[in-house]
């Protein structure tokens, strides 16, 4: 019997734990940072063929790096991360790691130092075990690449895990780590936590440091709208890497650093929730009335007063319809390089009226928006930020579905702004455009407020489901906690059948 199976029950009992429990196990001497390293190792061999999560590796880096945990450890060093093994997406870049984006033509492209969100948490003791798939570009709801090929739903392996950070949830819902490290632009945190029944966080814009993402490498600004957050099983946990991840600019540090209130309450019948579960013009889809519907009788039940749209005044909750149209404008006009249209896209942008002023001509004419034109939009969502902050005057958070569906199957085909996906609703099953997923993601995105993903049990067939909470501006403690507090009454994270361990399933 080796070392290893000696601690086998302690170790299985490890797999689903959050990082901080792992760090308290690692700091009280209970399981040392090789022995997990190495129990993490064994989950990815024994399972990612299938899933395909951790598509970058340096084994005998990790474990360098888990002995020289050990030692730390061993001389009374505390790190709030020390032996923790973690993945993080593979658009961050990791010394000595490609880093690609899932784009062929930078397969080859080595860095030579950590993003700065990565520094900080190897500086926190992490353990850096390999990095998780993506989409090309970062730019689809599902994981694949020429690169890669193709992250599969541990719940469904003929589902996607979601994109951009799909690879990322995929991980952490298998058991391989208890922490990742995700961007979100366009739900690329908070949809594929949802498809995998874990915890992400969108971070207020700004705040973490996004130096040393995707590529080309170099860059010294950040792509407009994006933030970089953690995904984790636990909403405690969310907050940890939060912490770890504030204040990295050193420009900025040189003057000043944000400190983050408070949550807003510490009891879950105090907060003020306003819920909404229909987007304006569309009609609700059964997976968004399930959602909202559980969360309602959940917080009504735990005496939370809870509010519908139908029950506010006129003119307090923002003008969600122009709040699409000029997310989608200036998301796409967020790249420098921006993917030509497809040709029926072309044909359509050809053919627009000048007083077009939809959702749809907004995503057309973005490529090609003049600055006097992103001037304009730009104007709206600082005003949008402001209406949102008067809003939460009187409440606290904004509970929504994350999207209109659960993890759906594998779609691949091209172009992809004429994919379409099945989504049920109280009058049968209609085929919904790619365009329209993205009604909740991007509520959030555009004023640059926190946004907290948190899972909510499963549907009717079998798969997680979750909603998200969206916050006031820099104000990210306080739907953090809110998901903490409904984890703490009804439970969060599930480990998907086949893959608990040995000891959770009895064996």
């Amino acid at each position: 019997m080796t070392t290893q199976d000696l601690h086998r029950p302690l170790l299985d009992s490890l797999t689903f734990a959050s990082a901080r429990a792992q760090a308290e196990a690692l700091a009280a001497g209970r399981v040392s940072a090789v022995h997990l390293l190495e129990h993490v190792l064994e989950r990815i061999n024994r399972f990612d063929n299938d899933i395909n999560a951790v598509v970058a590796r340096n084994d005998e880096g990790a474990r360098a790096a888990a002995r020289e945990a050990d030692a730390a450890l061993a001389r009374g060093e505390r790190r709030p991360l020390l032996g923790v093994p973690i993945t993080v997406k593979e658009s961050f870049d990791v010394a000595g790691f490609v880093t690609s984006s899932g784009n062929p033509d930078f397969a080859n492209n080595v860095v030579a130092q950590d993003s700065l969100a990565v520094a900080a948490l190897r500086g926190a003791g992490a353990v850096i075990v390999g990095k998780s798939n993506v989409p090309l570009a970062l730019a689809d709801l599902q994981s694949y690449n020429l690169i890669y090929g193709v992250s599969n739903n541990p719940w469904d392996l003929a589902r996607t895990p979601g994109g951009s950070s799909g690879g990322s949830a995929a991980a952490l819902a298998a058991g391989y780590v208890a922490l990742e490290l995700g961007t979100d632009i366009g739900g690329s945190i908070r949809i594929p936590a949802h498809f995998n029944g874990v915890y992400g966080h969108k971070p207020t814009a700004g705040l973490v440091a996004m130096r040393g993402t995707s590529v080309p490498s170099g860059r010294l600004v950040d792509r407009d709208l994006s933030v970089a957050g953690p995904l984790a099983r636990t909403a405690s946990d969310l907050e940890l890497a939060l912490d770890l991840l504030l204040n990295l600019e050193p420009l900025a540090a040189k003057a000043w650093k944000a400190t983050l209130p408070p949550a807003r309450h510490a009891n879950l019948k105090d907060f003020r929730v306003l819920v909404i579960d229909q987007w304006p013009g569309s009609a609700r889809s059964l997976h968004e009335a399930l959602v909202v519907e559980r969360v309602v009788e959940r917080l009504r039940t735990q005496g939370v007063k809870v509010t519908r749209p139908s029950e506010l005044p006129a003119g307090l909750l923002p003008d969600l319809t122009l709040s699409r149209r000029v997310y989608r404008s200036l998301l796409g006009s967020s790249l420098a390089t921006p993917p030509a249209l497809s040709k029926a896209a072309q044909k359509r942008l050809e053919t627009l009226a000048p007083d077009d002023h939809s959702a749809d001509a907004a995503w057309l004419r973005a490529p090609t928006l003049r600055h006097s034109d992103w001037l304009k939009d730009n104007e709206i969502r600082v005003s949008l930020r402001h209406q949102w902050e008067h809003l939460f005057e009187a409440f606290d958070v904004v509970v929504t579905p994350v999207a209109p569906l659960p993890a759906f199957r594998h779609n691949h085909s091209e172009p992809k702004d004429a994919r379409t996906y099945p989504i049920r609703f109280e009058d049968g099953t209609r085929e919904v455009r790619f365009l329209d997923l993205f009604h909740w993601a991007g509520l959030p995105v555009l004023p640059g407020l926190p946004a907290t993903s948190f899972p909510v049990g499963l549907d009717d067939e079998g798969l997680p489901v979750s909603a998200q909470a969206v916050g006031p501006y820099l104000e990210d403690r306080t739907t953090i906690a809110f998901a903490a507090l409904l984890e703490e009454v009804y439970g969060g994270f599930i480990a998907p059948p086949g893959y608990e361990t040995d000891l959770a399933a009895g064996a």
